[in-house]
């Protein structure tokens, strides 16, 4: 393990003014989202649409790193140069997601286990020549009233931990992405309850399985209402409760905290994000890593049309370049 390696790499992907683009989407997640768009997801398609997200000039004073499918690490640009290869070139560290989703838990009904542990290493090592300096792998946090489980954050916590060793023995970044989901009619309050108990553990786990924190980025959920509560916190409430609760149970030596925007619009994942970096001193960098958040105006301007290109890389480069400012506390609705 290059210590210093993942240190650098770990620093760079939360630097300011800049964040990660998550374009890791499944082949079934971005069928989902080309059926909105009544564009068919074949692989030349999905080759274009990434294409259109990463050769976005401007874009890459925005992007520390962008995550990509197994698919889109071995695509390369129209003129031929991988993906992994192009990001590089451009100061953009390509990443690589490698759980292989979360299946049903065996007797916990409604709530979920990332799976992807066999064989891993293996994979590690193939992405890591293919490119990759940093991987993802994202456990799935059912919350209700009930949920979720001591065994279910247990087991996940658990699964994160042996990803994250696995990943830094490979020189690796690991992100370790507990997502406490923001579906359902759930407070603020009980978000933020069950939040603070799965970074406890999620925490505890890896410091048992001797991952080197300062070589690591954390991915989390804000502390936000479920989509569904009468009652939405404000997104000063958002940004205060998710600092309070960071300092609390996130020790100073992760260098890089990236939000992940969980099925927020894209101008509220970017208010929240701002709001926190303007609260001032905190000991890691706050960033952020959004999917849907960063792609979904861009998808909508693009709509499978060639001669859409043009005008769907400037809303992209807009989204991006508002979330960079929003990294500094300095995004405004203008």
């Amino acid at each position: 393990m290059d210590t210093s390696q993942l240190e650098r790499v770990a620093k760079a992907m939360g630097a300011k003014g800049k964040g990660i683009l998550a374009a890791d989407e499944s082949n079934g997640t971005i069928k989902k989202r080309f059926d909105t768009i009544q564009v068919e997801s074949s692989e030349k398609n999905r080759q274009a649409y990434r294409q259109l997200l990463f050769t976005t000039e401007g874009a890459e004073q925005f992007m520390s790193g962008v995550i990509l499918y197994d698919e889109t690490i071995r695509q390369s640009t129209d003129d031929g140069v991988p993906f992994p290869k192009y990001l590089e070139q451009n100061g953009v560290i390509p990443g690589i997601k490698v759980d292989m989703g979360a299946k049903d838990l065996p007797n916990f009904p409604g709530e979920k286990i990332t799976e992807g542990l066999d064989g891993l290493s293996t994979r590690l090592k193939e992405y890591y020549e293919l490119g990759a300096r940093f991987a993802k792998w994202r456990a799935v946090i059912e919350i209700n009233e009930i949920l979720p489980s001591d065994y279910c954050i247990k087991a996940n916590a658990h699964a994160l931990a042996r990803y994250a060793a696995l990943c830094q023995e490979n020189n690796i970044v690991p992100i370790v992405e507990p997502e406490v989901l923001m579906d359902g009619a759930h407070t603020l309050s009980r978000c933020r309850e069950v939040t603070a108990k799965v970074w406890k553990i999620v925490f505890d786990e890896l410091r048992a399985a001797k991952v080197y924190l300062p070589g690591m980025v954390l991915k989390p959920n804000m502390i936000i209402s479920g989509k569904k509560c009468a009652q939405q916190a404000s997104v000063d409430e958002v940004a205060k409760e998710t600092v309070t609760l960071l300092k609390e149970y996130v020790p100073a030596e992760v260098p890089s905290i990236v939000f992940l925007s969980g099925g927020q619009s894209s101008i509220a994942a970017t208010e929240h994000l701002n709001a926190m970096n303007k609260l001032g001193d905190l000991p890691w960098n706050l960033s952020f890593s959004y999917g849907r958040a960063l792609q979904e105006d861009t998808l909508k301007a693009w709509a499978g049309k060639k001669e859409n290109i043009s005008s769907a890389k400037k809303v992209f480069l807009h989204r991006i370049e508002c979330n960079g400012l929003a990294t500094l506390g300095k995004y405004t609705a203008g």
